[in-house]
Formats: C-alpha cells, sequence, structure tokens
C-alpha cells in the first residue's frame, strides 16, 4: 500500500514522504495511529495544500520575527551596580534582570529566549543571545559599570577638609586671643610696678 506520512517516523521516513509499505504495516500501525495517511490522488493534493499553507505562514511568522530581532538587537541595556576594585559586582545579572530591562524599553521577550550562559557578575560589555526562533537569533548588549561613588567621596573629602580648616581657623583664633591676654597681662603687671615706684 501506498501512504503518505504525517510525521517523521525513524527508520521509516520523513514527514510528505510517499511510501511503499506493506498493507498489515499500513493498517495495523500507521493508519490507525494517525501517522500517515493512504496515498490516493485525493489525499496527497490536500496534503499539498495543507503543507504549502503551512509553508506560507512559517515564512510570514519568520519574516516577522526576523524584524522583531532587529528590535532587540538595536537596544543595548546599562546596569549601574556596586563592584569590588577587582571588577567583580556584587550580586549578579541574570536573565530576569535583562526580560524586565528590555520591558522598560518598551520590547517583550519571554526570558526562556535569553541565552544567558551563566549570571553576569563581573563589570564589563557582554553581548547576550535571544534565540527567537530555531533559524532567528538576537543579540542584546548588556553593559555592567560602576556605581560612581567618587563623587560622593569627593564632597565628603571636601567637606573635611572645610571642617579642618574651620578647625585650625578656629584654633588660630584662640591661639591669638590667648597671646593678646598674656601680653594684655604683662603690660598691666608693668603698669602696675611703675606706680608702685612713682608712689
Amino acid at each position: 500500500m501506498k501512504v503518505l506520512l504525517k510525521e517523521h517516523i525513524e527508520g521509516v521516513g520523513h514527514l510528505g514522504d510517499v511510501l511503499e509499505v506493506s498493507d498489515g504495516f499500513a493498517r495495523n500501525y500507521l493508519l490507525p495511529r494517525k501517522k500517515a495517511i493512504e496515498a490516493n490522488e485525493r489525499n496527497v493534493k490536500e496534503f499539498e495544500h495543507h503543507k504549502r499553507i503551512v509553508a506560507e505562514k512559517a515564512r510570514k511568522e519568520r519574516l516577522e520575527l526576523e524584524t522583531f530581532a532587529k528590535q532587540i538587537s538595536a537596544v543595548s541595556l546599562s546596569f549601574t551596580v556596586k563592584a569590588g576594585k577587582d571588577g567583580k559586582i556584587f550580586g549578579s545579572i541574570t536573565s530576569k534582570d535583562i526580560e524586565e530591562g528590555l520591558a522598560g524599553k518598551g520590547v517583550t521577550v519571554d526570558r526562556k529566549k535569553i541565552h544567558l550562559a551563566q549570571p553576569i557578575k563581573a563589570l564589563g560589555s557582554v553581548v547576550v543571545p535571544v534565540k527567537l526562533h530555531r533559524d532567528v537569533t538576537a543579540t542584546v548588549t548588556v553593559e555592567v559599570v560602576k556605581h560612581h561613588e567618587e563623587a560622593a567621596t569627593d564632597e565628603a573629602a571636601e567637606g573635611h577638609d572645610e571642617h579642618k580648616k574651620h578647625d585650625k581657623k578656629a584654633k588660630h583664633e584662640k591661639h591669638d586671643k590667648h597671646e593678646k591676654a598674656e601680653k594684655h597681662e604683662v603690660i598691666e603687671k608693668k603698669e602696675k610696678k611703675k606706680k608702685g615706684k612713682d608712689e
């Protein structure tokens, strides 16, 4: 019997193949399990028509996905994190962070499609693949930058210097006052002595 396979069967054939098989194999296995249909003219025509519709639908879907892939690839994400001197970051950037970052830019992607081999744990730039289809893969650039604490540190240092200057000025003024008071005492004593002698 001639049959048309509706799916790939290991050791038998591929989807769409028209094969000559034994009647027993066709009637007892392939046909009842809907793995094949009888390869008569009507069935073959119907299958070919169905195949064309499926192929056209797949082509349109692929074009849409390719456009979407370009949209994703145009996006770059930047994460500002705290990091040690060795460039290692505290915590890590995961697929979930990338999914949320893309969503924040109006791009909705299922986290499962983001093929991040392992969470990002260091500063720098990483290109992450986003597999939309067997034949369509986009890429998103992820920048991990250090949180700038230098400005805050500089301000604190500046404040510290101002405080030091203020302390120094206060000490200097105190010293001056002390010196003036001492001089004043000496002058007073001299004047008293002089008055004593005059009397």
